[in-house]
């Protein structure tokens, strides 16, 4: 899915969502340059693989927080986890690096990849802004219905404590 078919998707399943289209970023700096209207609900999002390339995970937390992939490793029961390659990236989601975003799991037809999304993003107003498949925009949804799409898809999905 591109980012125009992203909004039609959202429209055909009835989900309200808001976009703020800014120039392209490719890492949490950059976005820290853009004006967002909810700074504090945008997303990080990590995309790794254990170290046989058997299994592999999209770690979502909010921006300003850092993910240690050790500490994830023991709660979660992986294996030794590392950043997983431009070029699975792109086989496995249809994304290139600095567009990593859960929106690129409607784009794993075999569910292969594992979704990890913070209990935070459940906090206050419950938002959260990813990228839809493009690093030129975002799209601020209620997490609520960003894990009833990716779990309808057929994503496993676990809303977990990132610390």
């Amino acid at each position: 899915m591109n980012k125009q078919e992203v909004y039609r998707f959202l429209e055909e399943k009835q989900i309200r969502y808001e976009v703020t289209e800014h120039p392209a970023v490719y890492n949490m700096q950059e976005l820290e340059q853009v004006e967002l209207p909810y700074p504090d609900r945008d997303a990080k999002n990590l995309f790794v693989r254990d170290d046989k390339r058997r299994n592999y995970y999209l770690i979502t937390v909010q921006g300003d927080k850092r993910v240690n992939l050790k500490e994830f490793r023991r709660k979660q029961g992986t294996k030794p986890l590392t950043f997983a390659s431009p070029e699975e990236l792109q086989q496995l989601l249809g994304l290139i690096p600095g567009a990593v975003t859960p929106f690129g799991l409607l784009n794993d037809t075999e569910c292969k990849v594992h979704f990890y999304i913070d209990r935070d993003f459940w906090q206050g107003s419950g938002l959260i802004g990813v990228h839809p498949n493009d690093n030129t925009a975002t799209v601020w949804l209620q997490a609520e219905e960003l894990t009833a799409l990716l779990r309808e898809h057929g994503t496993a999905v676990d809303v977990v404590d990132l610390d």
